[in-house]
């Protein structure tokens, strides 16, 4: 399996979906979560991720082995932006490449899902009326 995990200020979907493409690959999948532009009815001026890069590159690097032992994937991008992000914004981009599509939606999800619960990275919020970490 290739695997392009990345950190960085500006993440694109054109980047993962470049990484991925494959003749031998009939299945792609992308997900892009955006910054939206409220929570809970509350309007969002930005958020801010910043994360303890070394062990988030590693828990995504887990992450990949987990998939690569689970499915029969070719191809998986990790991506996820630090730094402000506004609404409309792409704060993780998430792709995988298999032969079939079943196998590709199944790794994307668990791999979001699992990204989200394990790796270090932090989202602080700034609303109009105040700030959560």
């Amino acid at each position: 399996m290739e695997i392009l995990i990345d950190i960085k200020d500006t993440i694109t979907v054109q980047e993962a979906l470049d990484f991925i493409q494959s003749p031998a690959c009939g299945g792609e999948v992308i997900f892009a979560g955006t910054v939206r532009n409220h929570t809970k009815q509350r309007p969002v001026l930005k958020l801010f991720y910043e994360c303890y890069e070394a062990m988030a590159i590693s828990e995504m690097q887990k992450i990949a082995t987990q998939v690569q032992e689970r499915w029969e994937i070719q191809k998986m991008v990790m991506l996820h932006a630090v730094g402000d992000k506004y609404p409309g914004d792409i704060a993780v981009v998430i792709a995988v490449a298999a032969a079939h599509r079943g196998i590709a939606f199944d790794a994307c999800e668990y791999v979001i899902d699992t990204l989200k619960e394990t790796v270090p990275i932090w989202k602080k919020e700034f609303f109009a009326d105040g700030e959560i970490a």
